[in-house]
């Protein structure tokens, strides 16, 4: 070969290469200025807490926003270099520069921040509806519904629940487990609910399976039971009490009789439940138990339940100073009243 030929094939290799890194050049500014030709692409991105950097990278260029994830990873830690991705979904076009795609990723279209959320011990479907309104999760009424089936949800306990009760508000109320929760804003309410109704999983203990066996209950009633005494207690005490005084009214068939469940009770008849339901659910009308638990107990009252002493209580009350005072006859109940003011 030839001084000519070779000089010849040595300028064609140059250009060629110089073209190519002009090219790439190009393709990259082109990438980066959000310039690139073609048809626009639309994508939505959704960050999740257990997303990486680089997993962000990723899902932009499979999805055509950008040409090459390393670039961009790149160019982030060149720019922003302390950036902190947030839980969202984002709407994003194949036009958008790196710093249009940045300025997005600060400012989701649909935000998924997690919030820290506290559910008390007592916290009614109502209650929780609310809380979780305020802090941006899920809507009230959407949350309303989510409590108002057992469809959708994996637990075997659950097959035990009377659906077909007619007279039941929410079905799910009670089995709310409350807690502290770390939950993304705009969540569906079933995923919020199903979290809540794991908590309650991880807490069904042999001994709550043992209590229901041994005083033939449903897993349904000791829950209602143990729902009352959460909100007639203060102390994990008086709860031990009042749960050997409601257990020992229902043995003898008498009604229960405890004001907190016409507070609940009404809550259901001004949300839009029937008089029937209200009616079920308020002990100085329904013979015995309510037609469902009337709030979310924690396990302390729970245990207490399980653990009453055995008395020959059948009535009680709270006197001004928050003390209770149980009595086994009308007459000694009376003279409690009489001895200790509770109005």
């Amino acid at each position: 070969m030839n001084k000519t030929v070779k000089l010849s094939i040595g300028i064609l290799v140059c250009i060629a290469v110089i073209a190519a890194v002009i090219w790439g050049y190009n393709a990259v500014m082109n990438d980066v200025n959000g310039t690139e030709k073609g048809e626009v692409k639309e994508y939505t991105l959704i960050i999740k807490s257990s997303d990486f950097q680089y997993q962000v990278g990723e899902k932009l260029k499979n999805n055509g926003i950008i040409i090459e994830d390393a670039l961009w990873t790149w160019w982030m830690d060149k720019h922003y270099p302390d950036f902190v991705y947030i839980n969202g979904e984002y709407y994003m076009n194949s036009a958008m520069s790196y710093e249009e795609i940045a300025q997005k990723l600060q400012n989701p279209d649909i935000s998924h921040r997690t919030v820290k959320v506290a559910i008390p011990e007592g916290y009614n479907v109502f209650d929780i509806a609310r809380t979780m309104e305020e802090n941006g999760i899920c809507s009230a009424e959407d949350f309303y519904k989510a409590v108002s089936t057992t469809e959708g949800y994996n637990y075997t306990w659950l097959e035990d629940l009377p659906t077909d009760n007619e007279n039941i508000g929410f079905i799910l109320e009670g089995f709310l487990f409350p807690a502290t929760y770390d939950i993304g804003e705009n969540t569906p309410a079933t995923q919020v609910v199903d979290e809540m109704l794991n908590a309650f999983d991880n807490r069904l203990s042999s001994d709550m399976i043992n209590y229901c066996q041994e005083n033939d209950m449903t897993l349904y009633e000791f829950i209602t039971l143990c729902s009352i005494v959460q909100e007639e207690a203060l102390t994990q005490e008086s709860a031990a009490n009042i749960a050997s005084v409601l257990v020992n009214r229902l043995n003898k068939g008498t009604k229960l009789q405890c004001d907190v469940t016409y507070y609940y009770a009404k809550n259901l008849l001004d949300y839009g439940f029937s008089r029937d339901v209200y009616d079920s659910y308020y002990t100085y009308r329904c013979p015995a138990l309510p037609s469902g638990p009337i709030t979310n107990s924690g396990m302390e009252v729970v245990n207490a339940v399980i653990n009453h002493p055995d008395t020959n209580y059948l009535f009680f009350f709270s006197d001004l100073q928050g003390d209770f005072h149980f009595a086994s006859t009308g007459e000694e109940f009376e003279r409690l009243k009489n001895q200790y003011p509770w109005k």
